[in-house]
């Protein structure tokens, strides 16, 4: 086994970084608001058990209340409707969460324009720069929109015409679903989609597209500032809800110093 000893050892030795991608999970954890008619997700909770009292002397233990995408979060493909005869989030391939990915950083833009979308262009030339994108791999898109996390507000950034975060347009949704080899995108804003994605055609285009080729979505990511742009691995653990269309994961990065 000399490729794992070689791998444990190059991060027990520090010669291979662990980067924490995923935000901590609250009840202060900003959560997707669908105007009515439609129904909204649980905000995450957690229901006391035991805490080392009458109703358990030893131990402590929680209940768990939340949706399924909440947080840092995997959307499967049978999330949207485009893929509602996809994968679950218990079907994912293994190969698919731990794979090589990639960083575009738009942080400047994003800064001037909230509801700056993301192009094909843009990616073409991100790869005349960096090389092609990682094939069997994730793109991720940072947007700096992390640094508004502590606040639920400013996170989802709406106003009397709905939400105002960064996206892609429905152009680049579909490239990247038929043109690409990736297995998925990732972002730092509460879903794939643009705050305004509601006036694309069509609406929501990452995850029409993406869920609806198979691929997948990943949101709410943090520490993308310490990524390099290429060169690096990206391990996804959600839970394998059977029958499930996402999971709160735990996301991390493998970076070689």
């Amino acid at each position: 086994m000399p490729v794992i000893t070689d791998l444990l050892a190059s991060i027990a030795g520090g010669r291979i970084e662990l980067i924490d991608l995923t935000a901590p999970l609250t009840d202060k954890t900003p959560v997707l608001a669908l105007p009515e008619p439609f129904k909204n997700t649980l905000p995450f909770r957690l229901e006391l058990i035991s805490r080392f009292d009458g109703d358990g002397p030893g131990w402590y233990w929680n209940n768990i209340h939340t949706g399924e995408h909440t947080g840092t979060h995997l959307d499967a493909p049978n999330h949207w409707i485009t893929g509602r005869d996809g994968l679950d989030v218990s079907q994912v391939p293994l190969r698919s969460l731990l794979a090589p990915a990639v960083v575009l950083d738009v942080t400047d833009r994003v800064a001037d324009n909230p509801d700056f979308l993301l192009d094909v262009a843009d990616i073409e030339e991100w790869q005349r720069a960096h090389g092609a994108l990682p094939a069997g791999g994730w793109l991720l898109y940072r947007t700096g929109w992390s640094s508004r996390s502590e606040y639920s507000d400013d996170f989802l950034n709406a106003d009397e015409s709905g939400p105002h975060t960064p996206g892609f347009t429905a152009e680049c949704a579909r490239w990247l679903a038929e043109e690409t080899d990736l297995v998925g995108v990732g972002v730092e804003t509460v879903g794939t989609d643009a705050g305004q994605a509601t006036a694309l055609d069509p609406a929501f285009p990452c995850h029409h597209h993406l869920l609806g080729a198979g691929k997948l979505g990943l949101t709410q990511l943090q520490n993308l500032d310490q990524l390099p742009a290429t060169g690096f691995a990206l391990a996804v653990l959600p839970l394998p809800i059977v029958g499930g269309s996402g999971s709160p994961a735990r996301v991390v990065a493998l970076v070689e110093k």
